[in-house]
């Protein structure tokens, strides 16, 4: 990512289908926990963690003109619902929840409307900043009342929606779930890609230089 941005590239599809192991080979470790039988299991891991990114075909140069929407909508960053023009960070935010999803086994925002997708946003990651709340475009405009609040739960379209956004958590809290308390450093990683400002959204280089990374070396 940090080359593709080198090259003034923004893939504006990044997800986990579009993210291929470099090689299938695979080893047998021993998962120590053992059938009711006394037997051993094992579980395979990739022999190699290179990775390769695929399907260029929505990609675009920074100083081209761009599409209003880009990206899968589970990966889709919240300046592209707003309306506010997007550049490379929108792939920072989808690496971000690329990695939450292998974190947890699951997409993170698991939903097909605009609204119901910024209150996710907001159950995991708290208000929306009200710079980007007026800077809105008139499609989004709906999705707030009085131009400063998230119009939730009063304009979600089914009782199942409101039961979708409640099931999630915070994200420090979806991380702890998931991932051992050595991992601290992955929840402040997740919050710099996370960042609704994208001018404030870790860079591809400074996710690079994160601690996280450093801790898993």
């Amino acid at each position: 990512m940090h080359n593709m941005h080198d090259l003034r590239l923004i893939h504006t599809d990044l997800k986990p289908e579009n993210i291929l192991l470099e090689s299938s080979e695979s080893i047998k470790i021993p998962d120590f926990k053992r059938t009711t039988s006394g037997a051993m299991q094992y579980r395979c891991l990739p022999k190699s963690s290179a990775i390769k990114v695929i399907d260029f075909g929505s990609t675009a140069y920074d100083n081209q003109n761009h599409s209003s929407i880009v990206s899968t909508r589970h990966y889709r960053a919240p300046e592209v619902i707003l309306g506010l023009g997007w550049s490379y960070p929108c792939d920072l935010w989808s690496v971000g929840c690329i990695l939450i999803e292998l974190c947890t086994g699951e997409a993170l925002f698991q939903t097909h409307e605009n609204l119901e997708h910024l209150a996710m946003m907001e159950r995991v990651l708290g208000p929306l900043p009200e710079h980007m709340i007026r800077g809105a475009n008139r499609g989004a405009e709906m999705y707030f009342r009085r131009g400063s609040r998230l119009n939730w739960p009063e304009g979600a379209v089914s009782r199942e929606s409101i039961r979708a956004v409640k099931k999630l958590d915070s994200l420090q809290n979806l991380v702890a779930q998931n991932a051992d308390s050595s991992r601290s450093s992955l929840t402040d990683l997740l919050r710099g890609l996370l960042k609704y400002n994208p001018s404030e959204r870790l860079t591809a280089q400074e996710a690079l230089k994160h601690p996280f990374f450093k801790d898993m070396a």
